[in-house]
C-alpha cells in the first residue's frame, strides 16, 4: 500500500525536476510618465500572466530613453513618434526600429494670457519644442491655424527659418519640450506635447486653444534594437498594448486627450 502511494509521488517529483523552475522573462521599458508609463502599468499584470516581468524605467527627457536602448541598457522604449525616431537615428547614428503603434497624442497650443487665438497680438512670443521633429510639428500646426506659412507646407523637419509668411510678426523661442508648461506665464503661446501637458495638469480638450485632429500622423511607437525586434517578450508587449482591453482603457482614462492608433 505504501509503495502504491510512493510511486505516483516519485513520478510527480521527477517531472517537476525535469521541467525546472518557471522563471518570468524580464523586459525593461523606458517611458515618459504620462501616459506612457501609465499604459505600461496597465498591461503589467497581463504580461505577468504570460511570463513577462515588465520593468518600467521612467524618464522625463526625450534623449536618454533612446540612448539607453541603443546602448543595450534597456530593452525597449515607449515615448516618441516616428519622425522623432527618424531624426534621432540620423543625428546619433543609431539604428533603432519601430515594432508597434499605440496611440496618438494630439499636439496643442496653450496660453495663460488669451482665451481665443483671435486675440493673439502682433509680435507675440511663441514657445516651440527645440527638437527638430516636434518643432516642425508645432510650426505645421500654426500653419494649419492660418498663423504662418512655411516654404514647404509639408516639411516635417521645418524650422522657424522656413517661415515665409508671418502676418502677426510672431517671435519664436525654442525650448526643451519638458519645460514648455512651466514657461506658459512668460510667453503668449506655447505649443506643448500632450504627455507634458497632461503631466502639468492641463486638459488638452478643454485647455488647448487649438489642437491636432485624431488623424495626426504622429502616432506614439514602441521602439527597440534590430536584435530584439523579434524577441517573444517584445511581441507580447506589443500585443498587450494593442489589445481591446488597452483600447478601452485609453478611451476611459484619457477621454479623448489621447486616442488609440491601432
Amino acid at each position: 500500500m505504501l509503495l502504491k502511494k510512493f510511486v505516483p509521488a516519485l513520478a510527480l517529483g521527477i517531472a517537476a525536476v525535469l521541467a525546472g523552475p518557471v522563471h518570468a522573462e524580464k523586459l525593461s521599458v523606458a517611458a515618459t510618465p504620462v501616459p506612457h508609463a501609465e499604459l505600461l502599468e496597465h498591461v503589467k499584470p497581463i504580461l505577468a500572466k504570460e511570463g513577462v516581468e515588465l520593468d518600467i524605467k521612467v524618464f522625463t527627457d526625450y534623449v536618454q530613453p533612446n540612448q539607453q536602448v541603443a546602448d543595450g541598457h534597456i530593452d525597449v522604449n515607449f515615448f516618441q513618434h516616428q519622425p522623432y525616431l527618424d531624426s534621432f537615428n540620423k543625428e546619433h547614428g543609431t539604428k533603432l526600429v519601430t515594432v508597434g503603434l499605440v496611440h496618438v497624442e494630439p499636439f496643442g497650443a496653450y496660453s495663460t494670457k488669451i482665451k481665443n487665438i483671435a486675440d493673439l497680438k502682433e509680435g507675440a512670443l511663441v514657445a516651440l519644442p527645440n527638437d527638430p521633429s516636434n518643432g516642425a510639428r508645432a510650426l505645421l500646426l500654426l500653419q494649419k491655424e492660418g498663423l504662418l506659412k512655411l516654404k514647404d507646407p509639408s516639411n516635417i523637419l521645418a524650422t522657424s527659418r522656413d517661415v515665409v509668411e508671418n502676418p502677426k510678426k510672431l517671435k519664436f523661442r525654442e525650448l526643451e519640450a519638458a519645460t514648455l508648461p512651466r514657461v506658459l506665464p512668460d510667453v503668449d503661446l506655447a505649443l506643448i506635447n500632450t504627455n507634458y501637458a497632461l503631466e502639468a495638469g492641463l486638459n488638452p480638450l478643454k485647455d488647448a486653444l487649438f489642437i491636432e485632429g485624431a488623424d495626426s500622423p504622429y502616432a506614439n511607437i514602441i521602439v527597440t534594437t534590430p536584435a530584439k525586434k523579434d524577441d517573444p517578450a517584445v511581441k507580447k508587449l506589443v500585443q498587450a498594448l494593442n489589445s481591446a482591453d488597452t483600447r478601452e482603457f485609453i478611451k476611459t482614462q484619457y477621454k479623448g486627450a489621447i486616442v488609440p492608433a491601432f
